[in-house]
């Protein structure tokens, strides 16, 4: 079961701003890349194009709390914070040593995606409502 996973990084160039600073929309790169590899490291791809279900998002926010610059490395710690019978919601802490950059969250539902039918939200497959559990309540390890 898995319920938490951190991601190592480093500032890319491209990934700052003119004021030298990560441009505030790399932060949800940032919280979906640790989605994709807590996914990968669980044996699961979140996207495949032959996949019978999708997992669009319905909802995303960041509060920032300090800069991160080109170069600084930092970790992206991601939880599962909450699961309904059709969703999973992720909390993704951003921090550079002991310093807290930025806070964010995640929502997504699963649906099913058939060729030429639309998208319908459908229950969790009980594989991925099994693996994905959610964190014990607190602060980030």
């Amino acid at each position: 079961m898995i319920s938490e996973f951190r991601l190592k990084r480093r500032v890319e160039f491209a990934e700052t701003d003119a004021a030298g600073i990560v441009h505030f929309s790399n932060y949800f790169r940032y919280m979906e890349m640790a989605e994709h590899a807590m996914w990968r490291s669980a044996g699961l791809r979140i996207h495949a194009d032959d996949a019978q279900f999708g997992w669009p998002r319905v909802s995303a926010s960041f509060e920032y709390h300090k800069p991160l610059a080109f170069e600084d490395e930092f970790e992206v710690h991601l939880r599962v914070t909450k699961k309904t019978k059709k969703t999973i919601s992720y909390t993704a802490t951003v921090t550079r040593g002991d310093d807290t950059i930025a806070v964010g969250q995640l929502t997504v539902v699963c649906v099913r995606k058939l060729p030429g039918e639309t998208m319908k939200a459908v229950p969790l497959p009980p594989e991925i409502d099994q693996l994905f559990q959610v964190a014990p309540a607190g602060e980030p390890a």
